[in-house]
Parts: C-alpha cells; structure tokens; sequence
C-alpha cells in the first residue's frame, strides 16, 4: 500500500488544520468534495490516518522531564507488563524491542525527583529485571510525520 500526491497532499493539509471540513479540504486541493471524502476513508480504513486529536504537549500540563526506559523482562512476562505499564499514566508509549533490553518506554515526570517516582512505578512490578533510564535533555527534532508523507508519495 502506498499514497500518491494528492494523498500527501490531503494529509498535509490535515496535519496543519486538522479542523478543516471535507468541503475547505477539496477546495484548497482542487478537488471534488467527494474525490477528497473518499481519499478521506481510504486513508483511515487502511490505518495511514490513526486519528484527528489534539496534539498535547505534556511540558504545558505540568510534565516537563522525558525519558526513556530500557526494560529488561522476566520470560513470559510480557502481557503482564504490558497491562502493569498501561496503567502508569507517565508512560507515554511502550515498543517492544531487539537488542540489549525488551521494551523501550517515554516516560514523563512533573521533576527529575518526580522522575523517579515514575521510575519506581514502573519498575516495582515483578515482572521487570532491569531498568537503564536516560534523560531527554533537548528534543531538536521532535516527532514529525510530514517529512516521510512527501517522501511516501515520490516513492
């Protein structure tokens, strides 16, 4: 599965007005409303596009500190710490992984002595190793999706 031009276009669009109708979105791409409504279903059904929610950024609501945690996990013990991680609100995302340790998690704190609160949390399930915790000093390039639309579309 791939998208074209216009797809791209259509998801930019979104991406900076992610309130714009259907109607204002085919307009501005030159479109007809229903070209644009069906790109619109297109790309949700097949999961290109997960949602239209605001994005938060967690600093504003008081979680200034991010961090990642490499989580090294007892075999066996990955749905249980999946479920034990869902319930921390400070985790952010949760990736399963190769290499040194099994699951990555964003981790959010209101302080670095908060952090460790969170760390605490996180860790104090049985099912969980080890724990190695980086923090993130600076985000220069935070996430972005647009970049690899457009190279999605030339491909």
């Amino acid at each position: 599965m791939g998208i074209d031009a216009l797809d791209a276009r259509l998801i930019e669009l979104l991406a900076e007005e992610p309130r714009i109708g259907v109607l204002e979105a085919s307009r501005r791409l030159g479109v007809a409303r229903g070209t644009a409504q069906a790109r619109l279903d297109r790309l949700r059904t097949q999961g290109v596009i997960r949602g239209f929610g605001p994005d938060v950024d967690p600093a504003a609501l008081g979680y200034p500190v991010t961090a990642f945690a490499t989580l090294e996990i007892k075999q066996g013990q990955g749905p249980d710490v999946r479920a034990h991680l869902a319930t921390v609100p400070e985790v952010l995302e949760l990736h399963t992984t190769t290499g040194h340790g099994d699951m990555l998690c964003r981790l959010v704190a209101r302080s670095n002595a908060d952090l460790q609160r969170v760390i605490d949390l996180v860790v104090g399930f049985e099912g969980i190793v080890r724990a190695s915790t980086a923090i993130v000093m600076e985000n220069p390039v935070p996430l972005r999706i647009i970049p690899l639309v457009r190279q999605a579309a030339r491909d």
